[in-house]
């Protein structure tokens, strides 16, 4: 064996060495390219690691987490495509300026951004169910008509005032079941229990009539003015997980945009 790749396997025991704890494990049910993208999401949070350094050589972080260099790559394009790195031929990978989430942008989780906020979020129901898919599911989710999939309702507010009804279409391949705990976000028990990542999501926004099934979820009076959202979410391949129609009470809730020249 190379004497340089010794000493680099030598120095991934040390507790003192820079990539100490980085190894994966095979045997997780997460794929090996998210595991790396946790990976490097800590190292970023180490103090030797902070705006404006440069990350290890590739080769040096993929024999650390024992993956291959395409793995580790497209653990760190995922990061460069949120701006946390940077990646320059020549140069290397360097560590961002953290950048500031607009309130569409942090989407991943609604009771955790709503804490941000000093916003306590309480669940009022939840229920599951198998359904064929309708058209419109059908075709944002990319299956056909008629397709079982798995349908989330959930009701969500604070101060004992109900103020977002969330429906979920999720997609067959995740084999959630109606038993699930849907409890909690939403996100991380995929990832968790399907070793799926949500990736990214497109969005839509609008405002509707309250019709009196909303109403009476929401407690408005029938007509009261609700902001709908229909999303899509695709995992880390580009393939569609989740089909979403969200409402919004509007004397409750406001969405802000902020929005940034580059």
């Amino acid at each position: 064996m190379d004497s340089k790749l010794k000493g680099l396997r030598a120095g991934m025991g040390d507790p003192r060495s820079p990539l100490q704890g980085l190894r994966l494990n095979p045997r997780s049910s997460l794929p090996l390219h998210a595991q790396a993208e946790q990976s490097l999401r800590e190292l970023l949070s180490r103090p030797a690691h902070g705006p404006g350094t440069l990350l290890p050589d590739e080769v040096s972080l993929a024999n650390a987490m024992g993956v291959s260099r395409n793995t580790l790559r497209a653990a760190i394009a995922r990061l460069v495509s949120e701006g946390k790195l940077d990646r320059k031929a020549g140069v290397g990978t360097r560590v961002l300026e953290p950048k500031v989430h607009s309130g569409v942008g942090a989407w991943q989780s609604f009771s955790r951004e709503m804490e941000s906020k000093g916003v306590k979020v309480e669940t009022y129901s939840v229920s599951a169910r198998t359904l064929p898919a309708p058209p419109e599911v059908a075709r944002r989710l990319h299956v056909d008509e008629g397709t079982e999939v798995l349908c989330l309702d959930r009701i969500r507010g604070w101060e004992d005032q109900p103020v977002v009804r969330f429906r979920s279409y999720l997609h067959k391949r995740l084999r959630l079941k109606v038993d699930d705990n849907f409890s909690q976000p939403l996100y991380e028990l995929i990832r968790s229990r399907c070793g799926v990542i949500a990736d990214q999501s497109e969005d839509a926004l609008s405002a509707i009539a309250a019709d009196r099934r909303l109403a009476r979820a929401l407690r408005v009076r029938a007509g009261a003015p609700l902001l709908q959202r229909t999303r899509t979410v695709y995992d880390t391949r580009q393939q569609p997980i989740e089909y979403a129609v969200v409402h919004y009470r509007g004397d409750r809730f406001e969405l802000n945009l902020t929005l940034r020249h580059p």
